[in-house]
C-alpha cells in the first residue's frame, strides 16, 4: 500500500479522496490554487503545497507543477479525481516514469477508450451495439454531409477527445451541419487542444444509462450496475438514479455485460464507467468511456455498499479486487441532485460569491458530499458544483419523499444554487413515473418552470 498520496484535484472530490486515503491508513498531500488558499479542506492534509495562481492552465492543469509537488510531499501516488488531468494519458505517463503511480487506468487503455473513435472500433470488436456514426475522423463538412444524407438527418457532431457535452452539436440539415461543424471543431480545440470531429446518427428522445466497473491488474472485471443519467440539460447532467427505472432485467443484465467486455477487450483497470443511450425500445448502444471516477459515483457506492475510491487506491497499489461478480448486489435505490453555483431563475447563469448560510440537509437515508461551510466564497475559476446531495433508501417512492424532504431543509444563503430547480424536478409526475429522457428537462420541465417562477 502506499505511504503518501498527493490530491491533484479540488473540491468535494479532493475531501473525498482525503477520506478514503485516512481510512486506509495514507497520508494525504493536497494541491491548491490561489483561488483554493482557504479551502477548509485543506486543512485536513498532511501537507498543502500551493501550484498557481486561480486560473486552471496555470495550476491544476500544470503537470509539471503538480509532479514537483508530489516530489516535495514525498508521495508515492497520486490521485487525479475527476476533471482536470484525470484523463490525460500524458500525465499518467509522465507520473510513471517518476516513479509516482498514477491512481488510474494505463495509459495504453486511457488512450484507446479516450478517443471515442477509436473506442467504437474497440467496442464493435467487443461485440457491444454502437450507434451508427461515421468511419473515422471526418476533416469537411463535405465529408459530414455525404454521411448525414446517406443516414438520414439529425445527425450529431462530436468531439472525439473531451466530454461535458464539448464540442457537440445537433444538425438537422445541410445548413446546420455547416454552421454546427465549424462550432464544435472551434470548441474542441479550445477545450482538448483537438478539434477532430465525427459524426453519429442522432437518437431521437434516448435514456443515457451508464455501468460503473472496476478491473484489478491482475485481470478481474466486475461491473456495479447501472445508473441512469437522463436529467440533462445541455449534456450537462443534474440528477442521477440506481436503479435505472423501468428498465427490463434483460436488458440490464444485457448492458452491464457489454460494459464488461468492452473495458475487458481494452485491458483496462482502475475505476471507469461505459456510458449507453437507450432508445425507446430499450435497443441499447455504447458511446463513450470515462476513463476516470464519475461526478456520481456515490450513487452507485450507495446501492452496492463498495468505496469506489478506496477501491481505486487498492487497484493502483496492485490489490486483487477480492470479490467476484456474484457477491456485488444492487439494493435498494439510490438518487443524486448536483447543487450548483448557477441562478436556475436566469437561464443558469454562474453566481460564485460567499456563502453566508449553508444549512445542509441530514437525517436518515441522506448523504452530502461537500467542502462548502459557512462563509465559503465560491471562486469564478471552475466548475459551479458546490454539493453532492444523495439519499438512499429500500424504494425508489421512498427515496424521492427522503429527497424532498431534504431539498426542503438544504438551505443557502448568500449565492443563488439550483435547489429551487431540484424541488421542481421531484414533483413533476414524469420523473417520478421514470419517464424522461435527454431532452426532457429543456423540453418540458424549463418551459414549466419559466411559467411557474415567471
Amino acid at each position: 500500500m502506499f505511504n503518501r498520496v498527493l490530491v491533484a484535484n479540488r473540491g468535494e472530490i479532493a475531501l473525498r479522496v482525503i477520506r478514503a486515503c485516512r481510512d486506509l491508513g495514507i497520508e494525504v498531500a493536497c494541491v491548491y490554487s490561489e483561488a483554493d488558499r482557504d479551502a477548509p479542506y485543506l486543512k485536513l492534509a498532511d501537507k498543502a503545497i500551493c501550484i498557481g495562481p486561480a486560473p486552471a492552465a496555470e495550476s491544476y492543469l500544470k503537470v509539471q507543477r503538480i509532479i514537483a509537488a508530489a516530489e516535495v510531499a514525498g508521495a508515492d501516488a497520486i490521485h487525479p479525481g475527476y476533471g482536470f488531468l484525470s484523463e490525460n494519458a500524458q500525465f499518467a505517463n509522465v507520473c510513471r516514469e517518476c516513479k509516482i503511480e498514477f491512481i488510474g487506468p494505463p495509459e495504453a487503455a486511457m488512450q484507446q477508450v479516450g478517443n471515442k473513435d477509436r473506442a467504437k472500433q474497440l467496442a464493435k470488436l467487443a461485440n457491444v451495439p454502437t450507434v451508427p456514426g461515421s468511419d473515422g475522423i471526418l476533416k469537411t463538412p463535405e465529408e459530414a454531409m455525404q454521411f448525414a444524407r446517406q443516414v438520414g438527418y439529425p445527425v450529431l457532431i462530436k468531439a472525439v477527445a473531451g466530454g461535458g457535452g464539448r464540442g457537440m452539436r445537433v444538425a438537422h440539415d445541410d445548413a446546420g451541419l455547416v454552421t454546427g461543424f465549424a462550432q464544435a471543431q472551434q470548441e474542441a480545440e479550445a477545450a482538448f487542444k483537438d478539434g477532430s470531429v465525427y459524426l453519429e446518427k442522432y437518437l431521437d428522445r434516448p435514456r443515457h444509462i451508464e455501468v460503473q466497473i472496476l478491473a484489478d491488474k491482475h485481470g478481474n472485471v466486475v461491473h456495479l450496475f447501472e445508473r441512469d443519467c437522463s436529467l440533462q440539460r445541455r449534456h450537462q447532467k443534474l440528477v442521477e438514479e440506481s436503479p435505472a427505472p423501468n428498465l427490463p432485467v434483460e436488458v440490464r443484465d444485457a448492458i452491464c455485460a457489454a460494459a464488461v467486455r468492452l473495458v475487458t477487450a481494452a485491458n483496462y483497470y482502475s475505476a471507469g464507467t461505459c456510458e449507453f443511450l437507450l432508445d425507446r425500445d430499450n435497443r441499447f448502444y455504447f458511446i463513450e468511456v470515462n476513463a476516470r471516477i464519475q461526478v456520481e459515483h456515490p450513487v452507485t457506492e450507495l446501492v452496492t455498499g463498495i468505496d469506489l475510491i478506496r477501491e481505486q487506491i487498492r487497484i493502483a497499489a496492485g490489490e486483487h479486487l477480492g470479490y467476484t461478480q456474484a457477491d456485488i448486489v444492487q439494493r435498494g435505490s439510490a438518487i443524486e441532485v448536483r447543487v450548483n453555483a448557477e441562478d436556475p431563475f436566469h437561464d443558469f447563469r454562474p453566481n460564485a460569491g460567499t456563502i453566508t448560510k449553508w444549512q445542509p440537509a441530514g437525517g436518515p437515508g441522506v448523504r452530502l458530499d461537500s467542502h462548502v461551510v459557512t462563509g465559503y466564497r465560491v471562486p469564478p475559476n471552475y466548475d459551479s458544483m458546490v454539493a453532492k446531495l444523495l439519499v438512499h433508501r429500500a424504494t425508489r417512492a421512498d427515496a424521492f419523499a427522503t429527497m424532498r424532504r431534504a431539498l426542503r431543509e438544504f438551505i443557502v444563503e448568500g449565492i443563488a444554487t439550483t435547489i429551487p430547480l431540484h424541488r421542481e424536478f421531484f414533483d413533476t409526475p414524469e420523473f417520478i413515473a421514470g419517464a424522461v429522457d435527454t431532452t426532457f428537462v429543456e423540453r418540458v420541465v424549463m418551459p414549466r418552470f419559466a411559467a411557474k417562477h415567471g
